[in-house]
């Protein structure tokens, strides 16, 4: 499916699109663990953020400050760093410390001048309007996984926000994730562009989205904003 000529709406992931949350993340465990003595791996502890944060998301729906508690008991585990649950608060409270990607603003205030912008997030709204504080734009629609309390790669999201725009009609979506954005598009049928950052090869039998980039920026030139 090509990219849509007459482009009217770009929606964006947030975080690893906008924020950089594996450096947010990682920060705040490596801060907690050194309160202990302890010593992690920032590659690791991603990997596993990834992973566990992906098994709590396919159960029922709870808020992401719960999800991320949960994260932190699970790593601390399987790591083996005897951290007391009642200490997991550690990582929610970190979001509102995760950084934007330098080129996140800039990039952002040039899509709003050519088109309407909207936030699509695996995150619940306190925890966002602490992240709005890094990139201040004023998006012309939000939609959280507690507005439509589900997780991507549930469509629940996507259908949401298309009733809200009107259709699908002159709407693209800019993400950095395969598994929670692009797959999901590409089932809707959704006009997709894949923010590649960490260079991730598809796997056999995945399919290609409707264009890939490495950053931000390129993805701007894509759809052809000067």
């Amino acid at each position: 499916m090509a990219l849509p000529k007459d482009i009217k709406w770009v929606t964006f992931d947030v975080y690893g699109t906008l924020i950089d949350w594996e450096t947010g993340a990682y920060n705040a465990f490596e801060a907690e663990a050194k309160r202990d003595g302890f010593t992690i791996e920032r590659d690791q502890v991603v990997d596993m953020f990834v992973s566990i944060q992906q098994e709590i998301q396919a159960g029922s729906y709870e808020l992401y400050a719960e999800v991320l508690r949960r994260t932190a008991v699970r790593i601390a585990k399987d790591l083996g760093w005897p951290l007391e649950p009642s200490r997991s608060g550690f990582l929610p409270d970190s979001v509102q410390r995760w950084p934007a990607f330098r080129e996140a603003n800039p990039t952002l205030a040039r899509f709003a001048k050519q088109f309407r912008t909207g936030l699509i997030s695996n995150i619940d709204d306190k925890l966002l309007g602490q992240t709005r504080r890094h990139i201040p734009l004023d998006f012309d629609l939000v939609v959280t996984a507690q507005q439509v309390r589900s997780y991507k790669p549930d469509p629940a999201h996507f259908t949401e926000c298309e009733r809200r725009i009107g259709g699908k009609k002159g709407w693209v979506h800019v993400a950095s994730s395969y598994y929670y954005d692009v797959e999901p598009c590409l089932k809707k049928k959704i006009p997709v562009v894949w923010v590649n950052r960490n260079k991730v090869e598809l796997e056999a039998g995945q399919k290609k989205p409707d264009a890939e980039v490495s950053t931000l920026r390129e993805a701007a030139k894509l759809l052809g904003i000067n």
